[in-house]
């Protein structure tokens, strides 16, 4: 299982619990011969290995057909509908929001080809990030970019956000660098939401709906219709790869 880079201090640190807290408990086991000695090593073991999971890095199958969009993070989605974004869209646009559990792969990957030019990191709440009133408060991360693929919207968005339990956001990323549709850029420490917004510029017919489970950079959830075709249809596609 590879483990991404960003979870090193999480990882070094449970490792180093783990490694202490079993060479003393084990000691304790062999000067009393009490099983009870064990209990915490069996937890410090299974608290660890979480931790590993948390910061696995699986490789995804990214979709290389034209006009696709996919997932920017695992989880369950919560909102695919039209929400107001000011500060870089500049009004109404299109909105696609997943809550991420803490059994979920936290790194986010870009919907789409761009490059960065929009940055804003704001302070918040850490309400939980399964709440309405998460998406107004809690601290988040946005990364603005063109997509430099033909016929996408103009301007996406995507918008990291803390949660209850998730306290961090890793976002090493600079303006004016290039994004391949599919690549890792952060992710959000634990619990939390990732939200996607589009300008309303291009026509795009959503292929996911609330309550699916998707995959960053795997899963498709809308694709872009050719001029004249229209706007969102209510019914997934299958043929996406």
């Amino acid at each position: 299982m590879r483990l991404t880079p960003l979870g090193a201090r999480e990882v070094g640190l449970s490792a180093a619990v783990f490694c202490v807290g079993a060479i003393i408990f084990i000691s304790l086991f062999r000067r009393y011969d009490s099983y009870l000695y064990l209990i915490p090593v069996v937890l410090l073991a299974a608290v660890f290995a979480w931790v590993l999971w948390f910061f696995r890095d699986p490789d995804r199958a990214v979709p290389t057909k034209p006009g696709l969009i996919v997932s920017p993070a695992d989880g369950t989605v919560t909102h695919v509908d039209e929400a107001d974004e000011p500060d870089y869209i500049g009004g109404q646009a299109l909105r696609f929001s997943i809550f991420l559990s803490i059994f979920d792969v936290h790194l986010n990957r870009a919907p789409a080809a761009g490059r960065v030019e929009f940055l804003r990191f704001r302070p918040g709440a850490f309400f939980d990030a399964r709440t309405e009133e998460s998406l107004a408060k809690n601290q988040n991360q946005d990364v603005g970019f063109v997509p430099t693929e033909i016929g996408m919207p103009s301007k996406m968005v995507v918008r990291q956000s803390t949660g209850a339990i998730a306290r961090r956001i890793i976002c090493p990323v600079e303006k004016g660098m290039e994004m391949r549709r599919g690549e890792k850029y952060g992710m959000i420490k634990f619990g939390s939401r990732t939200t996607l917004f589009m300008a309303k510029d291009a026509s795009v017919e959503w292929l996911v709906k609330v309550g699916d489970t998707v995959k960053a950079g795997e899963t498709v959830i809308a694709r872009i219709l050719p001029a004249g075709d229209g706007t969102a249809a209510s019914q997934p596609q299958k043929d996406t790869q």
